[in-house]
């Protein structure tokens, strides 16, 4: 009999062991994300254009040289139509239109990401410190942040740009400056939905430093949102950009961008649509992929849609 309920006892832990072993294993938070993101089409298609466009920018000097191809100018060939040997014609000045579109993607991320990375972290700092603390250092907080959003953003940059000049560092820091209260407000409203949750009061409870519950366990909490805002200000950022160098304010000549090409194109459009349209559809194919993305994110970090 002993025999028998040992037996049973050991088949029983082999079976328990065999269904552990196939269990399968869960997923990490981000592995999740990815799966649930892989079955939206449009944003994996927004993905594979934001995809190609880095590409591009990243090999720029490979596909194209900046001196002789991209700035060099050729008025033999100026406003020549799309052909064998300029893909996408010519401008004004006989440059390749397709060169300067290649190149200009590079200027146009650059700052695109760079200022949204600034008005996040300085944003999303002001957001989690007003949100954590709140009381009257909150109230000061937003109240600036509320100056700030009382003017129109592109003013602002205007405003920013016109008093310390026309370059790619003053147009980082003019469109940076004027999103910040967007992020600040977005991590702001994380963190009040977080602060009181059991895992800060358990922290608080062993020891740990506001800077090191901020830091730790606030913020990584609180990026879900700040993602998808992040991937929407880079496309606001890339118009911003374009609309800043359209009126001579952003990226001069002849160093290329697509707004700048818009506006250097402008007075010819009867003539030669070819050297307005490709610029303006660079543009609004890269923003159509940012806010693509940025839908297929938000669904995707939207804890609601995990089941």
């Amino acid at each position: 009999m002993s025999n028998e309920m040992t037996l049973d006892k050991a088949q029983t832990s082999e079976t328990e062991v065999s269904a552990v072993r196939a269990a399968p294993k869960k997923r990490s938070q981000w592995a999740e994300v990815w799966h649930r993101l892989k079955r939206d089409k449009m944003a994996l298609c927004g993905l594979a254009i934001l995809t190609v466009v880095v590409f591009a920018a990243v090999f720029a000097d490979f596909i194209a040289d900046y001196e002789t191809v991209v700035i060099a100018q050729n008025l033999g060939d100026r406003l020549q139509g799309p052909s064998a040997q300029y893909w996408l014609g010519t401008d004004e000045f006989g440059r390749d239109i397709f060169a300067r579109m290649i190149h200009g993607s590079r200027v146009s991320l650059l700052v695109g990401v760079l200022s949204v990375s600034i008005s996040i972290v300085l944003g999303g700092s002001l957001g989690a410190v007003a949100g954590y603390y709140g009381g009257k250092l909150d109230n000061v907080i937003m109240r600036v942040m509320d100056v700030f959003l009382a003017v129109p953003s592109i003013l602002l940059a205007i405003a920013i740009v016109s008093a310390l000049g026309a370059n790619l560092i003053n147009l980082m820091f003019a469109i940076s400056i004027s999103s910040i209260p967007s992020y600040a407000r977005v991590v702001r409203a994380s963190v009040l939905s977080i602060r009181d949750q059991e895992f800060i009061e358990a922290a608080r409870a062993i020891g740990a430093s506001d800077f090191r519950i901020i830091l730790r366990h606030i913020i990584p909490n609180s990026l879900a949102p700040v993602i998808v805002q992040g991937a929407l200000g880079v496309a606001g950022a890339i118009l911003a950009t374009a609309g800043l160098s359209f009126i001579g304010l952003g990226i001069q000549p002849p160093e290329p961008e697509w707004g700048a090409m818009l506006a250097g194109g402008r007075q010819y459009l009867r003539h030669a649509w070819h050297v307005t349209t490709f610029p303006g559809l660079a543009i609004m194919i890269t923003i159509l992929a940012l806010n693509l993305l940025g839908d297929g994110l938000r669904d995707a970090l939207d804890p609601r849609l995990k089941h």
